[in-house]
């Protein structure tokens, strides 16, 4: 048995010595040490020993037993230290190489003339207000003097979630809630995305952006519309800006107008993209409707007030002679670079 012992241990430490994986070392544990493995096998069989031998072959057996837990380890350790090496050689790091350039991160051209405005708004007296892009049927549209039967309502034109709620179509919601909040004078700008069911193309997209401007206090009339916007075009577009008024039709102001500005690409001139007009319409305005006042309850006897919408990713087209409205979304870096 002494022979076996050491025939054992001699097959153990050359199978564990010649190992190249942690499942071949697992292998040779379980053969070795295992519960059906030779050793096991030899202590089996030691109650058929003399007691002089018994003492004598179980000392030997375990030092044999040790001797294997020990070679064990010793190649799991060196297994481990091979594989760090290896996986430390592959990371090696040459620091006399160039290293990579850092991209810096840069505002959206959205954002940057977004910011414009707020700066332009509230050196005005204007403050900022925000509400939610799911809307209640209400705010959206009843309270803004858009009967059930009005063409707005179409499912072509806007997303239902329910008879009830929509994802809003205008920032004009806002009107109606702050007016519900806040006691004249309010002067406010409210901007947000906005949602409609139009196919994308070069001027249209089912998400975009609108600031809302609503103004209510004694005495307002259209000529402070006029100015406010007036003021604005100037100053974002410069000095040399020519703006225009035509008359239009918002169910929620009475007067209302569009605001055109002098066409980017022509200088007024005329040509293609403003359809020869000279002029380009970047928003909607007018007079609060007194139904609009009355919802709110406020008298349209004693107060008046002016509304507006603008529709920033025009604005932004304009201000940086941008011709495809796409370009916003595409988030392509040689395109936003360059702002």
């Amino acid at each position: 048995m002494k022979e076996q012992l050491n025939q054992i241990l001699s097959q153990a430490l050359g199978q564990v010595s010649s190992v190249t994986s942690q499942q071949e070392l697992e292998a040779a544990r379980v053969k070795f040490l295992g519960k059906k493995g030779e050793l096991t096998g030899i202590l089996r069989g030691m109650g058929k020993l003399s007691a002089e031998e018994r003492p004598v072959i179980g000392q030997l057996a375990n030092e044999v037993r040790a001797q294997i837990e020990q070679a064990i380890e010793k190649a799991q350790q060196d297994m481990a230290q091979r594989l760090i090496a290896a996986k430390l050689e592959k990371e090696q790091i040459d620091v006399t190489m160039p290293g990579q350039k850092v991209l810096l991160g840069k505002q959206h051209p959205l954002n940057t003339v977004l910011h414009e405005l707020y700066d332009i708004f509230t050196g005005m007296g204007f403050s900022i207000a925000e509400g939610p892009e799911v809307e209640y049927d209400y705010y959206n549209f009843e309270a803004l003097n858009i009967p059930k039967n009005h063409p707005a309502r179409d499912t072509q034109d806007t997303f239902y979630i329910n008879d009830n709620i929509v994802l809003r179509t205008q920032t004009s919601p806002m009107q109606v809630r702050t007016m519900e909040k806040q006691r004249p004078p309010i002067r406010v700008i409210a901007p947000g995305r906005v949602y409609r069911s139009d196919a994308v193309d070069a001027t249209h997209s089912p998400v975009f952006h609108q600031i809302e401007g609503l103004v209510v206090d004694k005495g307002i009339t259209m000529g402070d519309l006029k100015g406010t916007l007036e003021v604005f075009a100037k100053r974002l577009y410069g000095e040399d800006t020519g703006v225009r008024f035509r008359p239009h039709h918002f169910p929620f102001t009475e007067p209302s107008a569009e605001m055109d500005v002098t066409c980017f690409k022509c200088h007024g001139k005329g040509c293609p993209l403003c359809k020869g007009e000279g002029y380009i319409e970047i928003l909607g305005c007018g007079m609060v409707h007194p139904k609009v006042l009355r919802g709110c309850n406020i008298d349209p006897e004693v107060y008046s007030g002016f509304a507006f919408g603008i529709g920033l990713e025009r604005i932004v087209m304009q201000r940086y002679k941008i011709d495809d409205l796409r370009l916003f979304y595409e988030n392509d870096l040689r395109f936003l670079t360059q702002f």
